[in-house]
């Protein structure tokens, strides 16, 4: 005998496809719904906070509005729904910066290296640029060189033969009227019109550093006499006994600048000169 009913007779409830669904759906301004418990109808307002819980403010056709706890009870198009807070859209990135502030440009190659040239008095010079400037530096293709000293200058621009589309930025230590650097500054620019000889009032690049970074008040004002890098070890309670002392000083300093906002002004107007002047050279 064939068994009408099934093996199971309660597996399959007859009457499941015909009960409503109840759906989540974002509570968003303007969406029309209906309280089921007291009827009222009306257009969502806001939603919003009150004692802990997310409320939605409902306006009828007639301007007057109510407030009812969010979640389940509501109607929508004759459909039962669970509202629910509306997905707020993210707030767009802020552009990703370089260390000196620019805009940094994600997946950029570097650039082949332009003809014209930074030019800076030491390896410490080189290394704080490198680690501010660097970035935007090899986008653009301006290398930054090494200069023994600026004594020097006029003997290595002689040889490198500046022009208008070969330019040479130099920055200069303790640029300061009256100083030997500026005489040497004045002379050089006179000379050649391809070079801008630019500077920062301290005697070291250290100074350039904010103070603030390596724990001081200020730089120490270190008397004629007494080499300027070992007198700032020894103002930090640091070993400057020798060039070794020395070189691991300067790179505690330099791990304590992050970006452009560690270093001082008089120092970050100067390299940003020099980089539009050698890279404002028409292709």
């Amino acid at each position: 005998m064939t068994d009408r009913y099934g093996r199971d007779v309660l597996s399959r409830d007859p009457h499941h496809s015909k009960r409503p669904t109840t759906t989540d759906i974002p509570a968003r301004t303007g969406l029309v719904v209906e309280d089921v418990t007291s009827g009222w109808v009306g257009a969502v307002v806001r939603v919003e906070k009150s004692g802990g819980a997310h409320v939605v403010v409902l306006e009828d056709r007639r301007g007057v509005t109510r407030t009812f706890p969010l979640g389940a009870g509501f109607w929508v198009e004759g459909r039962p729904v669970r509202l629910v807070p509306p997905v707020r859209p993210a707030a767009p990135a802020a552009p990703a910066r370089t260390a000196s502030g620019s805009v940094a440009v994600r997946g950029a190659r570097a650039r082949t290296a332009r003809a014209s040239r930074i030019w800076v008095e030491g390896r410490h010079d080189a290394e704080l640029i490198e680690k501010v400037w660097g970035e935007d530096l090899r986008i653009e293709g301006v290398v930054v060189e090494m200069l023994d000293g600026v004594d020097h200058l006029a003997a290595e621009l002689a040889a490198f033969s500046p022009g208008p589309r070969r330019r040479v930025g130099v920055l200069v230590d303790h640029l300061v009227p009256g100083s030997k650097e500026s005489r040497i500054a004045a002379e050089v620019c006179a000379r050649h019109p391809g070079v801008l000889v630019l500077g920062h009032p301290y005697v070291d690049v250290w100074q350039a550093v904010r103070p603030e970074r390596v724990g001081l008040a200020a730089w120490p004002d270190i008397p004629r006499g007494i080499d300027i890098k070992v007198g700032s070890l020894r103002a930090l309670g640091w070993e400057a006994g020798s060039q070794a002392d020395i070189a691991r000083g300067w790179k505690r300093i330099l791990g304590r600048v992050r970006d452009f906002r560690d270093l001082e002004p008089s120092l970050l107007g100067r390299v940003e000169e020099l980089v539009d002047f050698v890279t404002a050279v028409p292709e």
